[in-house]
């Protein structure tokens, strides 16, 4: 199933970001809006990719105390804040800490859709990249611990099957069954191979 990427309004002010609503499903695309940041926290999908367009100042948590939440919790969703009583180092800092842009308001829609665009791209190349990751480091995880042991062993430098029996306690034969077996999972045929499906799935030996 495609991925659809949403955009999350986060702002207390009900009018603007209705309007802004309107505006981003005229386009197409999928909207929600919540009036505070806690909501926000509580509710959304953190895995689905898109955008926050995060208001600064809003009752209870502002939207900086939002972002520190997000980066505690490890969220990678791009955020563009908004705000119509920003300065210089409260916008230097929300970027500093990863935070895509600092618009202020009123903000034109072209500019805010120019931004948009931008920041939805980089999520979903960024989901994309996280699941085919996953999906190749689950191969390693279809792995027993045996298989395992020996792959470590191949990645870290052993690769002779006589070396590795030697050092594991273990009958040649058996070090070559499990490492065919091995391979076999990992859909690879050479310690090149593995080595570059390890890079890739970010399987550290």
């Amino acid at each position: 199933m495609p991925i659809t990427p949403l955009i999350r309004i986060v702002d207390d002010d009900k009018a603007l970001a209705e309007s802004f609503r309107l505006l981003l499903e005229t386009i197409g695309w999928d909207t929600t809006i919540y009036t505070d940041g806690q909501t926000f926290l509580d509710k959304d999908d953190p895995t689905r990719p898109g955008c926050i367009v995060l208001d600064v100042r809003m009752p209870g948590m502002t939207g900086l105390e939002v972002q520190e939440k997000l980066l505690e919790r490890g969220s990678r969703l791009p955020i563009l804040f908004l705000s119509a009583h920003g300065s210089i180092p409260m916008a230097v800092s929300s970027v500093q800490k990863g935070a895509v842009d600092f618009l202020e308001k009123p903000i034109e829609p072209a500019t805010l859709l120019a931004k948009l665009t931008v920041a939805v791209a980089k999520s979903m190349t960024e989901t994309i990249e996280h699941q085919e990751k996953a999906k190749l480091l689950a191969r390693f995880d279809s792995l027993t611990p045996r298989e395992r042991t020996i792959v470590t062993e191949m990645l870290t430098g052993n690769n002779a099957n006589k070396l590795i029996a030697r050092k594991l306690n273990l009958e040649i034969s058996t070090v070559k069954m499990h490492r065919a077996n091995a391979f076999m999972k990992l859909d690879v045929h050479s310690l090149a191979e593995l080595t570059r499906l390890a890079q890739e799935a970010g399987f550290y030996a």
